[in-house]
């Protein structure tokens, strides 16, 4: 079988023209490897063998010669090619060379024709259908893949007379089938059981790939219009019209069709071509024909067609006839001939439409064909130079429309806003993509996106019908993305060409579209679909997508020295080429070192940006291609992963880098992921886990990176250092080591951890002796200005100072958009943890329920990430906020959880904790165990330098006294109370307790 090269279409095994468009029929190809979904047959005689026992060998041999001819002619009448025969079985691809999109349904018809033609040559035979990726190209076989061997062991399975099909056959021929499904199959050399169906009955009108004409139309109000005028029209002037709506596969011209014939005053008749088969020339025509019924003046042209006489005719003779039978079909009532799929359309047929168009008179007829836009490939003027000739072209959706869509077919029923967005987006405006995607998620629960089969079976046969060159082209485009740029694409040709001539025809064909180029270096283009370009870049071999992504990044190094994200571009391009040659076991340790390097600088540019998801994600992607520097990367991705939320995860991580340093006695890493390793434990609730701990760590890690003079690393080592300063308490001197770390951190050029460092600052000025007024004038560094509107903290810095200043509204609105930013960086830690400043805001404010409200959303939050650090505060926080509410058996079961996971050396919560539990068993009358507890609070916070939180404590122990009648106490309670927030200028706490002095009973 030739295929066109020009057009793809098959034609007679030594024609040396194109029976399709009449170009030169070339010599074959050199063998190109694809990687394509095909459809493999095996049909097997059943007992052969006992056969051969009792016929003459002569005898057998002519059976088996005609059963082979007659598989044959089956096979390929149906788009089939035979690879080979073995012993008495027959093997047939469907999709090789070229892939087709209905090539499941062909070969289910092939097998049920062979099925049915057996009898007559005395012999029985089992059939096995599968469906699958295979490589096709090879010298030695037309595919290779496990559709291949599922296939043969299906047949092998088969009953005689039976035909079993494989689940990604059933699946892709669903609409022209009747099956049974059977028990799984337990099939020799698959390790689980199979899925499989048997054949009962072939539809033999079904189209190959299901119109979806019953879900509700969306938009398409002017092109409705534009059928609306036409018609109109043709009525009007009595005359014939041409009106031809182009499209890609899915778009929904026949649902606009449909919509448009529904209560229209005509007749209409309906024709569609067929992709393949005997006699298909006049299919359509054939099948008005039979609509209008006999024309009692013709029996000449006509009944030849229809296949009633043997009448000798032309094919001008034909269309005369025809166009006559139309006319005077026309002359009762306006007429509507639809003929589908024109694109599939002989040539003798295409010229029958446009002699019916040009030369009708004084009838109203509308001629209305749907097409794809390869029927311009294969007819470029048609309807060209008539005026009664409209051809419009059916765009996708809109985001609005596509939108609009999903909400119909969903129909009241609940999608997650996620998995609809991933649809949408996917669909890029294809209804039918919309409709089977969705079918796709409600059939499997999955809640992921996946291409349906029969989507990348239409893809993958549209771009089969390309020319090699246009198809090339489009390969190496795919290789660097949705969009590409001209001058990779010729630079990635083997030899270097030109691709400006295929990326013409390809935006004339509606696959790519022009673009803005995001380098100079020639002109870009956009994949028309994201789905077309995965289809190209899907039917690569591996070793030919390793060999483009590697020489892509070469050329990108050359001429991507003004783009921004070169490195991590690069990187993913190099990172690709090493896993496919990995998974094909030739991994390049050389190449898996380049691309971790420029991955792991990526990942640090995204952390000094404040982009820490996408930091995680590029270290993780270094570190996993197991290159020399895997090691280093360790303790940076450890910190990021907590950072995003991924605590445990992070603790694998740096337990894996502590564990390999030592063995390869690298003590540099060992040092610091121990440090980082033991600041994790603390939020991770380990009960091993203290801040003196991280401290003494810290101090150790130190003396070594001096001694191996690391600036970088250790002003690092210090922050943490100095944040576990903070932890138990000491916010001065974690202050000063701050100051001493951001120093050491700006020498170093490392913004990021001086940023890093500042932020603590923030915390420190806010718990310690800093006094409100102070905070308010302090000044971000000058180098970390820049950016600082992509900076949670600084939000919150100023949320602190407004608070701590009495005006609670402007502290709200900072601390609400600080969480915002935090969310959109990927920071879930402190984006949970940000609930905790807007509830402890609320409760200076004396609103207790917006506190709960805000706190139990932080606490449950950062219990889903496994934190506890932070979660021990919020905790005790959300019990005070209860308490005040007198829900004390609520505050006390959640003081109960937070006992399980609190460290022993965290002041804040341990004060917090003793504080609430006072106040609840001073109400139960337990006064001494109360009194007792608060002293214990306010000791623990005498240790430390937190005026607020010390404060606090003194509240709380004169609540208890009060309760207990020890006013005099208890005002001196107040009173050192009153001290320590006006020594920290805390306007709403210095208020309260003045209010609080002022009503105690006078002694």
């Amino acid at each position: 079988m030739a295929v066109c090269a020009v057009c793809g279409a098959e034609n007679r095994a030594r024609a040396r023209f194109c029976d399709a468009c009449g170009s030169p029929l070339t010599a074959p190809a050199e063998a190109h490897e694809q990687r394509k979904t095909v459809t493999v047959l095996f049909c097997d005689v059943v007992g052969s063998t006992a056969l051969g026992e009792t016929a003459d060998p002569e005898a057998l041999r002519a059976l088996l010669a005609r059963y082979f001819e007659r598989m044959r002619q089956i096979v390929e009448r149906h788009g089939g090619t035979v690879e080979k025969f073995i012993g008495d079985a027959v093997m047939a691809v469907f999709g090789v060379p070229v892939v087709h999109e209905d090539d499941a349904v062909r070969a289910v018809r092939a097998a049920a024709e062979m099925r049915d033609a057996l009898p007559d040559l005395g012999v029985q035979a089992r059939i096995g259908i599968d469906t699958g990726e295979v490589v096709t190209g090879t010298e030695e076989r037309l595919a290779t893949g496990d559709a291949v061997n599922v296939a043969a062991r299906l047949q092998q399975a088969a009953a005689p007379g039976e035909i079993l099909l494989g689940a990604g056959t059933r699946l892709l021929a669903r609409d022209a089938i009747e099956v049974d499904e059977v028990e799984p199959l337990e099939l020799r050399g698959k390790a689980r059981p199979v899925s499989a169906y048997r054949l009962t009955a072939v539809r033999p009108d079904a189209p190959g790939v299901a119109r979806h004409l019953d879900s509700p139309m969306v938009g398409r109000a002017h092109e409705r219009q534009l059928l609306e005028n036409a018609f109109a029209n043709v009525v009007r002037r009595q005359a014939c019209a041409l009106f031809t709506l182009l499209g890609t596969a899915g778009v929904g011209k026949s649902r606009l069709v449909r919509e448009f014939l529904r209560g229209l005053d005509a007749r209409v008749v309906e024709g569609r071509c067929l992709s393949y088969g005997d006699g298909i020339t006049y299919w359509p025509v054939v099948a008005i024909l039979k609509q209008l019924g006999p024309d009692p003046s013709e029996n000449g042209p006509i009944s030849a067609v229809l296949g009633e006489s043997d009448v000798p005719t032309t094919p001008e003779e034909i269309a005369l006839a025809v166009r006559r039978h139309l006319e005077v079909a026309a002359s009762e009532r306006p007429l509507v001939v639809v003929f589908d799929d024109i694109h599939w359309g002989e040539p003798t047929f295409l010229d029958l439409v446009e002699h019916v168009a040009d030369l009708s008179r004084d009838a109203p007829i509308l001629l209305l064909c749907l097409a794809r836009p390869e029927l311009l490939d294969k007819r470029p003027g048609w309807g060209g130079g008539k005026l009664n000739a409209t051809t419009a072209l059916l765009e996708p959706l809109d985001a609005g429309e596509t939108e609009t869509l999903i909400e119909s077919l969903l129909d009241g029923e609940e999608l997650e806003p996620v998995l609809a967005e991933r649809i949408r987006a996917a669909a890029e405006g294809n209804p039918l993509y919309v409709e089977e995607m969705l079918a796709m998620v409600r059939e499997s629960g999955e809640r992921e996106v996946v291409v349906p089969p029969t989507i990348k079976a239409l893809l993958a046969a549209r771009l089969d019908q390309l020319d090699p060159s246009e198809r090339g082209v489009l390969e190496r485009g795919s290789v660097e993305g949705q969009l590409f740029h001209s001058a990779a694409v010729a630079a990635l040709a083997t030899p270097p060409a030109p691709a400006e001539p295929q990326l013409v025809a390809l935006v004339r064909k509606e696959l790519v579209r022009p673009d803005r180029p995001q380098l100079p270096a020639g002109d870009a283009y956009r994949f028309r679909h994201l789905l077309i370009r995965d289809a190209a870049y899907d039917a690569l071999p591996k070793t030919v997508r390793a060999d483009l992504h590697e020489r892509f990044a070469d050329w990108l190094h050359r001429h991507g020295a003004d783009l921004v994200e070169r490195d991590e571009i690069m990187g993913y391009h190099l990172e690709q080429s090493y896993r496919y040659r990995a998974e094909l076991g030739q991994a390049d340790p050389v190449l898996a070192e380049r691309a971790a390097e420029l991955l792991a600088i990526s990942g640090r540019t995204a952390r000094l940006r404040g982009d820490l998801r996408a930091a995680a994600t590029l270290l993780s992607r270094a570190a996993e291609l197991h290159a020399p520097n895997r090691l280093s990367l360790l303790p940076d991705l450890g910190d990021l992963l907590f950072e995003t939320g991924e605590i445990a995860r992070a603790a694998a991580v740096l337990d894996e880098a502590i564990t390999s340093a030592g063995e390869q006695g690298d003590e540099r890493v060992e040092a610091i992921a121990s440090v980082w390793r033991a600041m994790i434990a603390g939020h991770a609730g380990e009960q091993s886990a203290s801040g003196e701990h991280v401290i003494a760590l810290a101090e150790q890690a130190a003396e070594v990176l001096e001694r191996l003079g690391d600036r970088p690393l250790l002003a690092r080592v210090l922050a943490i250092q100095a944040r576990n300063c903070f932890y138990v308490g000491r916010a001065e001197r974690s202050l000063n080591g701050l100051r001493e770390a951001v120093e050491l951190a700006f020498e170093a050029g490392d913004l990021y951890v001086a940023r890093d460092c500042v932020l603590w600052m923030v915390g420190a000025m806010v718990y310690g002796p800093t006094p409100v007024g102070e905070m308010g004038r302090f000044e971000f560094p000058a180098e970390l200005r820049p950016g600082l509107e992509r900076m949670p903290w600084a939000l919150l810095h100023e949320g602190f100072f407004h608070s701590g200043s009495g005006r609670f509204a402007e502290a709200r609105e900072c601390f609400r958009a600080g969480r915002q930013l935090a969310a959109e960086l990927g920071n879930r830690v402190h984006e949970a943890g940000c609930s905790m400043f807007i509830g402890e805001l609320e409760l200076h404010a004396g609103d207790p329920v917006a506190a709960e409200r805000e706190l139990r959303v932080g606490f449950d939050r950062l219990g889903e990430l496994g934190e506890s650090g932070f979660r021990s505060t919020m905790g005790t926080l959300l019990a005070e906020a209860l308490v005040l509410q007198g829900q004390d058996a609520e505050a006390e079961d959640v003081l109960a959880m937070v006992d399980e996971f609190v460290l022993k050396d965290d002041a804040d919560p341990q004060v917090r904790m003793r504080s609430v539990r006072a106040r609840v068993l001073a109400r139960r009358g337990e006064l001494a165990d109360a009194e007792r507890l608060g002293r214990e609070a306010v000791a623990i916070a005498a240790k430390t330098d937190y005026l607020v939180l010390h404060g606090k404590a003194l509240l709380a122990l004169a609540d208890v006294l009060r309760t207990a009648g020890a006013d005099e106490d208890a005002a001196a309670a107040l009173r050192e109370a009153l001290s320590l927030f006006e020594r920290k200028g805390h306007i709403p706490l210095t208020n309260e307790t003045r209010i609080l002095l002022a009503a105690a009973p006078v002694t």
